[in-house]
C-alpha cells in the first residue's frame, strides 16, 4: 500500500482541495492520509476525503517517515512556515524523508522560486496532483 500524505496548516483549504482532486484519481493500492499541523487544518481534509487524518508535530514527524509522496505548501519544508505553525522539527523530517516531495507555492511563506510561472492557486494544485501521480508511477 502506498502512502500519499498531505501536511497542511491555518484552516486546511489548501490541503482540503488537494484531497478533493486526488481521491479520484489515485490507484487502487494508495491510501491518502492527511496531517494537520493544527486541528483546524486537519478535519477540513477529513471533510474532503482523506482516509485517517491526525495533528501536531509527532504526527507529522511520524507519517513522513512513512510517506511515499508529501504534498503541501512549500512552507513546510521551513522551520517556523506557515506563521510559525511548522516547527523545526517537522521541517526537518519532511525535508529528511524519502517521499517524493510536491510543494506549492505559497506567496505568504516568504519563499520565491526562480523559474516558476506565477498562476492561480487552482492551477497550482492540478499541477501538483500531476506531478504526484507521477512520482507515484516512479
Amino acid at each position: 500500500m502506498k502512502r500519499i500524505l498531505i501536511i497542511d496548516g491555518q484552516g486546511g483549504g489548501m490541503g482540503a482541495q488537494l484531497a478533493k482532486l486526488l481521491l479520484p484519481k489515485l490507484p487502487a493500492d494508495c491510501e491518502l492520509l492527511a496531517v494537520g499541523t493544527n486541528v483546524l487544518a486537519t478535519s477540513a481534509m477529513l471533510k474532503a476525503g482523506a482516509v485517517r487524518g491526525a495533528t501536531g508535530e509527532n504526527a507529522v514527524v511520524y507519517n513522513a517517515a512513512r510517506a511515499d509522496v508529501i504534498l503541501g505548501p512549500i512552507g513546510i519544508l521551513m522551520a517556523n512556515g506557515i506563521m510559525g505553525e511548522v516547527s523545526p522539527k517537522m521541517s526537518v523530517a519532511i525535508s529528511g524523508s524519502e517521499a517524493a516531495k510536491v510543494l506549492i507555492p505559497a506567496s505568504g511563506c516568504g519563499i520565491f522560486v526562480a523559474g516558476t510561472q506565477d498562476s492561480r492557486l487552482d492551477e497550482y494544485l492540478q499541477n501538483a496532483v500531476a506531478l504526484a501521480l507521477r512520482a507515484l508511477d516512479a
